[in-house]
């Protein structure tokens, strides 16, 4: 079962009946995680070139039995209510899976950010701050950059808090280092999701060095994944970015590739390498493939023409419901999100307690303590997979969704 946030559709939810065959859940635990706790939606009112902006804006608390609500803001012109509560329940099982103090929550504002100026920008963040207040307490949700925004949004936002309540590095994460940020933020989620990828080729007992990995989506996800991927060993031989992809299957020299980017600002261009379509690129043949960019890339319609071993979801749901059910006909093993990616929530973790201790991690600190959750994670979720007979997918909802009803039972909710 994928999760498909948006959707509307009933075989998005998540599957209780299925996982209350194999976990215990009280049917009043059920119900809470159902529901969310608080659902806000606001206008944010700015002026914009002389001009009124106003940007519907929302913001879901999923559930708060295992601590204070995590997720981020996500600010794109089609993100709605509903997107922002399947985005939010996603995160709440996240947390639990990697075990961190966590239940899950989002925010969006409905807006291109790439249509504002950076004043207008600055002015509506800060509205955001204004508006949601009451909800910015450390103990209650504690946001971070998404979708487009960014460790400026967070400093922005910071400010603008701490203009009325002082200073609190606290109330958010993704912040830039100099105002409280933690080292190693920029790289978590690739980290991790190059972790993923190593470990289990580790249990395929595969050299890295013999893998072909592809990449789609060049952004901070995917270009860490890549290149964190090439320093481990395997091959990267296609990557794209939103203007195309470059394949070269005797491998990519993701350094020189790095330095290209940097000057032309995509990777389109890049030598020695074809260029590729980004849906030609899901189907170039390969061992492990990770969709890093938009979600719902991978669905009923495309999944046949899949051609690598495995699929590593390093983006947020890219895999519909209907491409996991073909995937699996076809005995392709998908590692899901809410593992593959929890590298960006846990260092947003280690961000949050760096704040309240008042106490800076080394970088090494960070990258160590982040690998160490991340393989125990990893490993704990394929022996249940194992144990159980299920897919990685549906072992990971599995151990989240009982140690969510476990804390909402142990708190005395229900």
């Amino acid at each position: 079962m994928a999760f498909a946030p948006g959707t509307g559709n009933s075989e998005a939810c998540m599957d209780f009946e299925r996982i209350s065959r194999l976990v215990e859940i009280p049917a009043a635990a059920r119900r809470l995680l159902e529901r969310p706790s608080v659902e806000v939606k606001t206008c944010l009112n700015i002026l914009y070139d002389g001009k009124l902006l106003c940007a519907d804006s929302f913001l879901v608390i999923h559930n708060e039995a295992r601590g204070p609500g995590k997720g981020g803001i996500r600010m794109t012109a089609t993100v709605d209510m509903e997107h922002t509560r399947r985005l939010a329940e996603l995160m709440t099982y996240k947390c639990a899976l990697v075990k961190i103090p966590f239940g899950g929550a989002k925010s969006a504002v409905q807006v291109d950010p790439e249509a504002l100026t950076p004043d207008s920008r600055t002015s509506l963040i800060k509205e955001y701050a204004h508006c949601y207040q009451h909800y910015l307490v450390p103990g209650l949700y504690i946001p971070a950059p998404d979708m487009g925004t960014n460790a400026q949004t967070m400093a922005w936002m910071m400010d603008a808090y701490g203009q009325k309540y002082g200073y609190t590095p606290g109330i958010g994460t993704g912040k830039p280092v100099e105002l409280g940020g933690s080292h190693g933020r920029d790289q978590a989620t690739g980290g991790g999701v190059a972790v993923c990828m190593r470990e289990y080729a580790a249990i395929e007992k595969a050299n890295p060095r013999d893998l072909k990995v592809v990449v789609q989506g060049y952004g901070n996800v995917g270009s860490w994944t890549a290149r964190l991927a090439s320093e481990m060993g395997f091959t990267v031989v296609a990557v794209s970015d939103i203007k195309g992809g470059i394949c070269n299957m005797e491998g990519l020299d993701i350094a020189a590739l790095d330095r290209w980017f940097s000057v032309a600002g995509s990777v389109t261009g890049f030598e020695p390498a074809e260029p590729v379509t980004n849906e030609h690129l899901l189907e170039i043949p390969c061992d492990y493939l990770v969709p890093a960019a938009l979600g719902e890339v991978i669905t009923g319609e495309n999944a046949a023409n899949i051609r690598a071993r495995v699929v590593v979801e390093a983006a947020n749901h890219p895999v519909t419901p209907s491409g996991d059910e073909v995937l699996a006909k076809r005995k392709i093993p998908v590692l899901p999100d809410v593992l593959v990616n929890a590298g960006g929530v846990t260092v947003s973790y280690f961000e949050w307690t760096q704040n309240i201790q008042q106490f800076r991690w080394p970088l090494e600190t960070v990258i160590t303590e982040l690998e160490k959750r991340m393989v125990a994670t990893f490993h704990e979720l394929m022996g249940r997979s194992a144990r159980d007979g299920t897919s990685p997918r549906q072992a990971a909802f599995d151990i989240s969704v009982e140690r969510v009803a476990k804390a909402i039972l142990l708190r005395g909710f229900v």
